[in-house]
């Protein structure tokens, strides 16, 4: 995993991404560096979200790294929101994930059981 100024190439094959001037600030203001982005780029569950991709390290990707001999428990709960061309609008740290549900499919599959 590689970090240039605003530039992000990971070891997958998500690609690069660029960090825009909000994103830069986010992460000042919140006290992320930029290994903990790059690390939920590269290994965190990928959801999309209201139009845009949501890079997330919850527990579950903690444990299954950590099989694998990676730490990422400094990353719990590090969220990075992408566009498809590949630039990231912010960054955020939230260990809860109800926000990165599909609110539309869920209310579907209630209204199907109630039926």
């Amino acid at each position: 995993m590689h970090v240039n100024d605003n530039c992000f190439e990971t070891r997958c094959n998500e690609g690069r991404f660029t960090l825009t001037q909000h994103a830069q600030e986010r992460m000042a203001t919140r006290g992320l560096r930029a290994d903990a982005v790059a690390a939920a780029l590269a290994y965190g569950r990928v959801v999309y979200v209201r139009g845009a991709y949501v890079y997330a390290i919850g527990r579950k990707e903690i444990a299954r790294y950590a099989e694998e001999g990676i730490d990422l428990a400094a990353c719990d709960g590090v969220q990075v929101v992408v566009t498809s061309p590949g630039y990231i609008l912010t960054v955020y740290r939230n260990r809860s994930f109800n926000g990165l549900r599909d609110r539309r499919n869920s209310r579907r599959s209630r209204l199907a059981l109630a039926a």
